[in-house]
């Protein structure tokens, strides 16, 4: 497992307190969530750009409800 030091101004402090303190977690485990979800927002905007660059190309279809509940 990796440690990891990290340096906060006086204002990062207070924000990290405010949100350990609102959530109820630790610092580390926010800190981890955070990365987490960043994370996960890079993938999510890779796949919208990917589906964004094949709708230019023309090669989406979409179904509609109906369609979908017939199977």
């Amino acid at each position: 497992m990796g440690v990891i030091s990290v340096r906060l101004n006086k204002d990062e402090e207070k924000i990290l307190k405010k949100l350990s303190d609102h959530f109820h977690e630790d610092k580390s485990t926010l800190i981890k969530k955070s990365l987490v979800e960043l994370y996960e927002n890079v993938m999510n905007l890779n796949e919208i750009k990917k589906f964004e660059s094949k709708e230019k190309r023309g090669k989406v279809s979409f179904s509609s409800a109906e369609d979908i509940l017939k199977v």
